[in-house]
């Protein structure tokens, strides 16, 4: 069953979010049925929000690059600040080819954490 199969979200961000994963680079599909997101290693590294909107988990250096070139800012869930994630401005969900370099960069960051066990 694809990620995202029970997600209640606006579909058109889940056929978008499914178009960057698929045109990355990155070894990777959509996982999670209701929420669907990314992992490498027992770690996430994307993922789509109920509204619609993308996160993108980034070094400290990529975050800033991502966040002064784009309008972004922190993600939070459950009245918390997720550390690392940056959300994805709707317009730039839509340019796959962008995202997609952004979306390789994190696979490629997350790689170097150690694996979860």
């Amino acid at each position: 069953m694809p990620g995202g199969s029970k997600y209640e979200g606006p579909p058109e961000a889940l056929v978008a979010y499914r178009l960057v994963v698929e045109g990355s680079a990155a070894d990777t599909e959509v996982k999670g049925a209701k929420n669907p997101y990314t992992s490498r290693n027992g770690h996430m590294f994307s993922f789509l929000e109920k509204e619609g909107t993308m996160a993108i988990r980034l070094s400290k250096e990529l975050t800033e690059d991502f966040r002064s070139s784009y309008e972004s800012g922190d993600v939070i869930q459950y009245g918390a600040t997720m550390r690392g994630y940056s959300s994805v401005p709707a317009e730039l969900l839509t340019d796959t080819a962008t995202l997609s370099a952004w979306l390789d960069r994190s696979w490629d960051w997350i790689g170097t954490l150690p694996p979860k066990s």
